[in-house]
């Protein structure tokens, strides 16, 4: 469409076929009509699929309603978390998940060198990558105003190459700790807590 000087309007995914469908040039209606079709049908499909997860989800695994309190996590990520760590009893203290899930910097200590490594990326990477996904919802432009959010904020403010990965990967391993906490505690979630 950019191509023939038509403009592609900005939206959703799920508006994306309704808002271009009346925006495509006439002689790309052939060729545009069958893909804004097929994209209609796959969400009606995803969308079928959240629900569904969402119901499976509230009836087998109620302990993830706990968990979904915090925003960013959805029933996949929740579902996901107590299915992986199965028994929240075997970490003595919360902080220990950042750790099982890979979240903490590996080690690599000579003599008066201790330098700044990676993420150990232990763990289950699937888990990883959805905390980590939550975590960068809690810091982007549509995270709600949160301790969390505030604390994930100053982090990336101290500057240097790499400031916004590192506050990333801290708020995912703060997330892992709370999540964690709150499935152990069954207390509801207070996004302002500590803000003071």
């Amino acid at each position: 469409m950019k191509s023939l000087g038509a403009r592609v309007p900005a939206t959703t995914a799920r508006a994306f076929p309704q808002k271009v469908r009346p925006a495509r040039p006439a002689r790309l209606a052939p060729a545009l009509t069958p893909v804004l079709n097929s994209l209609e049908i796959l969400n009606a499909q995803i969308a079928a699929a959240d629900r569904t997860i969402a119901q499976v989800t509230a009836a087998r695994y109620p302990e993830t309603m706990s968990l979904r309190q915090i925003p960013g996590v959805g029933p996949i990520t929740a579902l996901c978390f107590v299915l992986t760590l199965e028994d929240p009893h075997r970490f003595p203290q919360s902080r220990g998940v950042g750790a099982y899930l890979g979240l903490c910097p590996r080690e690599h200590q000579s003599g008066d060198r201790a330098p700044q490594l990676r993420i150990s990326k232990a763990g289950d990477s699937m888990l990883r990558r959805l905390v980590v996904t939550a975590a960068h919802y809690i810091l982007g432009p549509f995270g709600p105003d949160t301790a969390l959010r505030r604390w994930g904020l100053r982090l990336a403010e101290r500057g240097g190459a790499n400031a916004k990965k590192r506050a990333v990967i801290a708020v995912a391993r703060k997330l892992a700790t709370i999540l964690h906490h709150l499935w152990i505690t069954g207390e509801p979630y207070q996004p302002l807590e500590r803000a003071a």
